[in-house]
């Protein structure tokens, strides 16, 4: 089981830095699964029903989207919001299956042409946002009111079709898409 670990200097009580075993989430699932003790149990249940839900998912894709729906209402979120938010989250997907047919496959091109479309929009990158929502790790998009997620969805939307209609390809032109896109957005 040590293959699947690295090891990382990390801060200690003591403010020294010692090297420390550390795993990724899916490895940390894999190194519980190994654990022989009956505590690990309920846990390794878990772990089953969870794997037993996404193979249920594959088969039916329409229950991965009820699930998201189901998690949004557990976390209050009201009815017409979570429609923007599953609506959004189809328009992004057109938008980047749109630009991985047109060539763009690095996370970070995929970043440089968010951020265009978000800075056009709200005059802010996704990080500069979320560092203005006061944000970590949660995600930006569920932090959004109805008006902002509108605004998102129109400037991704607009980007596709500016895409599809000029025919871009080249990264300097999915720029200027993604710019004119945000632009329409903002200026809405």
């Amino acid at each position: 089981m040590l293959t699947i670990c690295l090891q990382l200097k990390l801060p200690s009580s003591d403010g020294k830095y010692y090297n420390t075993d550390c795993v990724n989430t899916e490895n940390a699932f894999r190194l519980i699964q190994s654990i022989p003790s009956k505590k690990a149990e309920p846990f390794k249940k878990w772990l089953a029903k969870v794997g037993y839900e996404r193979v249920q998912e594959i088969e039916d894709p329409e229950l991965a989207q009820k699930r998201m729906k189901d998690i949004y209402e557990q976390k209050g979120y009201s009815d017409e919001w979570i429609e923007k938010r599953v609506r959004g989250v189809a328009i992004r997907d057109e938008l980047t299956k749109e630009w991985d047919k047109r060539g763009i496959n690095s996370r970070r091109e995929f970043s440089i042409l968010t951020d265009e479309i978000s800075r056009a929009t709200f005059g802010l990158t996704p990080s500069e946002y979320k560092h203005f929502k006061k944000l970590e790790n949660e995600n930006l998009r569920d932090h959004m009111d109805d008006i902002e997620l509108i605004l998102t969805m129109l400037g991704e939307a607009t980007t596709t079709r500016f895409t599809r209609d000029r025919d871009s390809h080249k990264f300097p032109e999915l720029r200027n898409d993604a710019n004119d896109g945000g632009d329409v957005a903002g200026a809405t």
